[in-house]
């Protein structure tokens, strides 16, 4: 189960990576990224991101160093979408209510990243006893 969460949380970022960002299928990415640095080469540093999103998926289905992994896409997450809160909420799908899925995001990883033997011990017990 756990494995399937994760590949659930790694196909979010190779998605947005990938889909999103590299191919600029979804625009306002870019548009995002140009107004919050207001940089001449949104393009550039939008394929950058993508392109380190993508390497977040890898990094996921890895399994190398998950809590640690979990730590920092939980900071990505929520140091990006507090700037877009305040920066570009017009920009944003459903404006200020992505911070709504952003804060679900960030639970989901938690809880399968620093939860999960927990509740699955739990689980294994009862159908063993």
């Amino acid at each position: 189960m756990k494995n399937v969460m994760n590949i659930i949380i790694a196909l979010i970022w190779f998605i947005n990576g990938l889909l999103c960002k590299v191919l600029n299928l979804v625009p306002r990415h870019q548009e995002i990224v140009s107004e919050i640095t207001n940089y001449a080469y949104s393009k550039e540093v939008t394929i950058m991101i993508g392109i380190l999103e993508i390497l977040m998926c890898f990094w996921v289905l890895s399994k190398i160093k998950p809590k640690l992994n979990a730590i920092i896409q939980i900071i990505i997450i929520a140091s990006m979408n507090i700037v877009e809160y305040i920066i570009t909420p017009h920009l944003l799908l459903w404006g200020r209510f992505n911070s709504l899925f952003a804060c679900l995001l960030i639970l989901f990883i938690y809880l399968i990243n620093f939860h999960s033997n927990k509740v699955l011990k739990t689980k294994n017990y009862a159908f063993n006893s």
